[in-house]
C-alpha cells in the first residue's frame, strides 16, 4: 500500500524525533478510549489507511506514528469523549505524559510517501498466532490514555497482527448486511494487556460504517 504523510522532526531536551502523520485526516473514522471497551468507528478508506499505518509502524521501530482522529467527522452512534491514536514501539520508551510537548512541536512538516509490504505483514501476523500458544508467550499490546490520545505500544508483530485485522474489517466491513442503511458492522477487536486490578479486558471494538448520506453507498455486488 501507498501512504501519503507528514514527516516531523521535532526536538525534546537532546533527542530528535520522528513522528508521521497521515497527509489527509481520516474524516469518517473515530475513535473512543476504552475505559474498559472502546470503539473504533471508520468507512472503507479510513480502515483501509489504518491497516496501512499499522504496517507501517511494525517496520518502523524509530518512528511514532500519530494519527489525529479528532479533526474528524464526528460520528452519530458511539461512548465516551474522541481520542487521537499514537502507535510506537515498546523500544522507542514514548512517555505519555511527555506527548503534550512533543505534539507542541510538530510543526513544518515534509510530505512524504512510504509503502507497505502486505505479504510481509501477514506473514509475520501469522507467526505471532502460532507462538501464541506457547506458555512463554509475552508479545502483547500495551496501551494508555493520555491527554486526549490513545497511545498503544507494540512490536513488529503486533502491529502486523492489527494491520491484518484492520484490513479485513476495510474489505469485509462494506459486505456485511444493513450497512448500506447507514448501520454498523461490529468486524474484529483489538485486545490489550490488562493491567492491574482484574475486571472486564480491556478492548476495542473496530467497526466498519460508510459515511452519509447513505444513498452514495452501494454493497459490492449490488
Amino acid at each position: 500500500m501507498r501512504l501519503n504523510l507528514t514527516e516531523f522532526r521535532p526536538r525534546t531536551g537532546p533527542r530528535e524525533h520522528r513522528v508521521v502523520q497521515p497527509r489527509h485526516t481520516l474524516r469518517h473514522t473515530s475513535l473512543t478510549a476504552p475505559e474498559p471497551i472502546g470503539l473504533l468507528l471508520g468507512d472503507h478508506d479510513g480502515l483501509n489507511r489504518l491497516a496501512g499505518l499499522f504496517s507501517f509502524a511494525a517496520y518502523s521501530r524509530h518512528t511514532v506514528v500519530h494519527v489525529p482522529l479528532r479533526d474528524g467527522v464526528p460520528p452519530d452512534e458511539g461512548w465516551g469523549e474522541r481520542v487521537d491514536l499514537v502507535l510506537a514501539h515498546h523500544s522507542y520508551g514514548l512517555r505519555p505524559s511527555k506527548w503534550p510537548e512533543l505534539r507542541r512541536a510538530l510543526k513544518a512538516g515534509a510530505p512524504v510517501t512510504v509503502r507497505t509490504d502486505e505479504a510481509r505483514t501477514r506473514r509475520d501476523a501469522n507467526a505471532l498466532l502460532r507462538r501464541r500458544t506457547r506458555a512463554d508467550h509475552r508479545d502483547e499490546l500495551r496501551h494508555a490514555t493520555h491527554a486526549r490520545t490513545f497511545f498503544l505500544f507494540g512490536s513488529r508483530d503486533t502491529f502486523a497482527e492489527t494491520a491484518v485485522a484492520f484490513a479485513y474489517a476495510a474489505g469485509w466491513g462494506p459486505r456485511q448486511t444493513r450497512v448500506a442503511e447507514g448501520h454498523s458492522a461490529l468486524m474484529t477487536g483489538i485486545w490489550l494487556k490488562d493491567g492491574r486490578g482484574g475486571g472486564h479486558p480491556y478492548e476495542v471494538l473496530v467497526s466498519f460504517k460508510p459515511y452519509p448520506p447513505y444513498a452514495h453507498f452501494k454493497r459490492p455486488g449490488d
